[in-house]
């Protein structure tokens, strides 16, 4: 068995996905980019500081008989020391590396960049005591003496991984919420656009069964119009197909009327004319009788499918529904059955209030929906049958018609309202039955806008109908 196709992707997921790719790249871009630009700002700042700081040591380097001096008082040496944040130190060493001011413990950069720290300070990456430090190194030499000493600044890196941090932050979080903001008006717009065709599909949803009017293009896509006179068409084909059929239904049926008719005089005639010449019935009189019956229920069933077609036909617009009082209607058409199920030794029951009880109906219709359904209990049901009527809570009408009969199995109810479905081995049945009229019934009351519900065994001994209209 061939599988159907499954939906392929919605026209959001289909426009969505790229962008959605298209930003990642830009975010992943813009995040790589921020880190790049913090990092480079962050350390040309602190750096440009560090440069600074140690140009400005350098410049209180004295040098007398007794070798180089820094010339720095103590609230000054403090003011170089002291961080709130990072760990700062520095420290003044000869060519040889011997600490002539400062923190011994500061480290020492490579011995290859004091060649070139004498032109301008060198910065370099270190260790001081456990913690990583940026540092820098300015060289200085005595203009008379063939000296030199080197002054080397460090600092631990909290504060720039701070700024760090808070210019990538800057960066990506804006391009974060761009991108959100942005996915939502798409997003947004996407549904906007496309609500036109939820409410076409909204209203195809609502409309009857019936209802083959063309789908508007008020407000659609443009890139949606062929598709939705597309459908169209395909409505306007199916209603002139069903019409074609409905026609021919109640024409063939309305020409067989007559013929039946005839038939019917013949075999009376005919037992006249074999009873005057025979005196007895000599058994053809049972054969005239099966005739008769075969005959009655060919126009009985003629009469049904006019009645089908006649229902589709009558009930297919709102205009021929209205809102009434059903009581006196249903007395009307369930009086004749009623009767005749009291002449059959029936119980029969009316239970309706003598209040009105309004409801959307149709005046001929629904009588014709009673009328079926107490037939139906009639030739099956036992005999005890009744037709309650009642107002809703929520509005409308409720009319149920049940029997004590046998019912009908579990398996067999939801084939119940299909067309000349009588059951098991309906062939066999003589019982006058056509196979209609609970097809006509269900008929008749969808297009009322109402329910129709069938329950028997087990939920019921026997068979109940019941029939909800709106109001």
């Amino acid at each position: 068995m061939n599988e159907l196709p499954t939906a392929g992707p919605s026209v959001r997921r289909a426009l969505l996905r790229p962008l959605l790719w298209s930003w990642g790249i830009g975010l992943l871009a813009a995040v790589v980019g921020a880190y790049w630009l913090a990092r480079t700002s962050a350390n040309a700042a602190f750096d440009r500081g560090l440069q600074d700081e140690a140009s400005a040591l350098a410049a209180r380097v004295t040098w007398s008989d007794r070798g180089p001096l820094l010339d720095l008082s103590r609230q000054a040496m403090e003011l170089v020391t002291w961080d709130r944040d990072d760990r700062n130190g520095f420290v003044m060493v000869d060519a040889d590396g011997n600490t002539l001011a400062g923190d011994s413990r500061v480290p020492l950069p490579p011995a290859r960049l004091r060649k070139t720290s004498f032109e301008q300070p060198r910065l370099f990456d270190a260790t001081f005591e456990g913690e990583p430090v940026r540092g820098v190194m300015f060289s200085v030499s005595s203009p008379m003496l063939d000296r030199s000493v080197s002054v080397i600044v460090v600092e631990t890196k909290t504060k720039r991984n701070v700024l760090m941090r808070d210019l990538q932050l800057s960066i990506v979080l804006p391009a974060v919420a761009l991108g959100a903001v942005t996915f939502l008006l798409i997003g947004w717009g996407i549904r906007r656009g496309l609500q036109p065709l939820r409410d076409v599909a909204t209203e195809v949803a609502l409309r009857d069964a019936q209802d083959w009017r063309p789908l508007p293009l008020q407000h659609v896509p443009r890139e949606a119009v062929p598709l939705i006179e597309r459908i169209n068409s395909l409505l306007a084909d199916v209603e002139q197909s069903i019409q074609l059929q409905r026609r021919f239904v109640a024409d063939a049926a309305h020409q067989l009327r007559t013929p039946v008719a005839g038939i019917r005089v013949l075999a009376q005639n005919l037992e006249q004319e074999l009873a005057l010449a025979t005196g007895d019935d000599a058994g053809w009189r049972p054969l005239l009788t099966q005739l008769g019956r075969s005959t009655e229920r060919l126009s009985r069933l003629i009469g049904q499918l006019l009645s089908l077609a006649r229902s589709e036909t009558a009930l297919a617009m709102d205009g021929e529904h209205q809102t009434m009082d059903i009581v006196p209607l249903l007395r009307e058409a369930a009086e004749p059955l009623v009767l005749q199920g009291l002449r059959d030794g029936r119980s029969m029951e009316l239970d309706a209030p003598d209040t009105p009880v309004p409801a959307r109906a149709h005046p001929l219709w629904l009588g014709e929906v009673v009328n079926n359904l107490l037939d139906n209990a009639l030739r099956y049901g036992g005999r005890r049958v009744t037709l309650r009527v009642r107002s809703r809570p929520e509005g409308g009408a409720e009319v149920v018609v049940e029997d004590d009969g046998p019912g009908v199995a579990p398996d067999q109810l939801p084939r119940l309202f299909e067309p000349f479905w009588r059951g098991d081995r309906a062939d066999l049945r003589n019982d006058g039955g056509t196979g209609l009229g609970l097809t006509i019934a269900r008929e008749v009351v969808l297009r009322l806008g109402g329910q129709i519900q069938a329950e028997s065994r087990p939920a019921f001994e026997g068979l109940r109908f019941t029939i909800r209209l709106a109001a």
